[in-house]
């Protein structure tokens, strides 16, 4: 009878901190569903034109993931910062925080632009690439890096609106993003081939941009830049972004430079092996992120607000939300994948190869969804250090020590076992920091704006 009236009483607590969770986390699962869902039609309409096609994608798409990773490092350095000082009420220097992360994301993404436009010639040579598909992957990786700036203005601009607590608008305008895309592609594919879907994704990625910085710094009622509101330089956001930025910059780079290493792994199977893995990975990064999103907003409000016990708390809640939703995905993708992917390509070889590999990740979807959604909270928290080795440790050493084993006996399959082991440890070493981090106690040091 006490332990029913506990277990009850426990239930009330929880029910109305779900319920905040859930509406945070909502609209930006429906952006990755939105975005998941968009990526198949991308996927269709490229794929209809070959495996070839699909393969030129899927070849630069692990470093397309190694310049992102960058560009969401240098997000999360400043957004995280602004959730803190909307947390403490410090809307002003929130503002502040704004002007900085603006400056500095542009002048990044400005080099990383450069960078990628430098190496798009050699790239799909480096990674092992068929001779007949290594020209459309140039065109598709440089129209990726002229992106770039966009991306990064997108990335920053929707991170602050989320950490300010509108996660709504960023939302409806990555779905619009995506229909735009759908749009762009249609006119652009049939006359430029794989091009035309690089150019499509460019130009709805530059319209959408420049729309969500408007909401942010405009619109924003407690992030919008004031002309009677100067700002002034303060060496402690750039030292305090490089701080939180730098271990997550080095944990993409790092993490997605061994997914290079997986491509060149998988390079030498062929065309069918290369789009299959292609087409597979595109359902690995299910709407867990959402979650995440809400997991880095409410922690950093309440460590900003001086509230510790409550950070923890939210992430804990984050956590095994992100556990049950993405293994309830994962089961349902488990018996549609072979339908979605029939209407992705018209490659049998293809479609049964993807379907097979995408069944043995799918083992791991709760794990995953874990390690996901700890790494959101812990980054709310401004613990980045710890966790980026964790992942650094398991991908490199696991994930690619067993795909180096695997794929010589069993092909494409050996790496998407390795991959499934590697996401179970991710997550159980996600899931031990989450438990034992000493960041949720700490109040982030600021300086008083003057």
């Amino acid at each position: 009878m006490k332990k029913t009236k506990k277990l009850k009483q426990n239930w009330l607590r929880l029910k109305p901190e779900i319920k905040v969770v859930w509406i945070l986390s909502l609209p930006a699962i429906l952006t990755q569903i939105t975005t998941i869902v968009m990526q198949y039609i991308d996927s269709a309409m490229v794929g209809a034109l070959g495996a070839n096609a699909s393969a030129t994608i899927g070849l630069v798409a692990s470093s397309t993931w190694l310049f992102n990773g960058v560009t969401y490092a240098v997000s999360s350095g400043f957004s995280v910062q602004v959730a803190h000082r909307i947390g403490a009420g410090e809307e002003a220097e929130a503002r502040n925080v704004v002007r900085h992360g603006l400056v500095a994301a542009l002048i990044v993404s400005g080099l990383l632009s450069l960078l990628g436009v430098s190496i798009s010639g050699q790239l799909p040579a480096w990674l092992g690439g068929e001779p007949g598909i290594r020209k459309d992957a140039t065109l598709y990786f440089l129209v990726f890096a002229l992106m770039l700036p966009f991306s990064q203005l997108n990335s920053l601009s929707s991170s602050f609106l989320q950490c300010s607590g509108d996660m709504v608008t960023p939302s409806i305008l990555n779905a619009v993003m995506c229909l735009l895309d759908v749009v762009f592609n249609a006119i652009l594919i049939p006359r430029f081939g794989v091009l035309g879907a690089g150019m499509g994704t460019a130009l709805a990625c530059a319209v959408i941009s420049l729309i969500m910085t408007w909401r942010c710094c405009i619109h924003n009622s407690q992030l919008r830049l004031l002309h009677a509101e100067k700002g002034h330089f303060d060496g402690e956001i750039l030292k305090k972004a490089f701080q939180i930025g730098t271990p997550v910059a080095v944990q993409e780079v790092a993490m997605n430079s061994a997914m290079v290493m997986a491509t060149r792994i998988i390079a030498p199977l062929g065309a069918t092996a290369i789009a299959a893995n292609s087409f597979a990975e595109s359902f690995c990064y299910m709407p867990g992120y959402g979650i995440g999103s809400a997991a880095t907003t409410l922690v950093g409000k309440s460590v900003g607000a001086g509230k510790p016990k409550m950070a923890k708390r939210y992430g804990n809640i984050c956590t095994a939300m992100g556990a049950l939703f993405m293994g309830f995905t994962g089961l349902v993708m488990m018996f549609i994948c072979p339908v979605v992917f029939r209407i992705l390509t018209p490659d049998a070889t293809v479609r049964e190869l993807a379907t097979r590999v995408l069944r043995i990740e799918l083992l791991a979807e709760p794990l995953f969804g874990v390690s996901i959604v700890a790494a959101g909270a812990l980054r709310g928290a401004g613990d980045t250090f710890i966790p980026s080795l964790m992942n650094l440790g398991s991908i490199w050493i696991v994930r690619l020590g067993l795909a180096v084993v695997l794929v010589r006996f069993l092909g494409l399959p050996g790496m998407w076992i390795a991959m499934a082991v590697e996401l179970c440890v991710r997550g159980l070493l996600m899931l031990y920091r989450q438990r034992t981090s000493s960041y949720y106690a700490h109040s982030p040091k600021r300086t008083k704006t003057k």
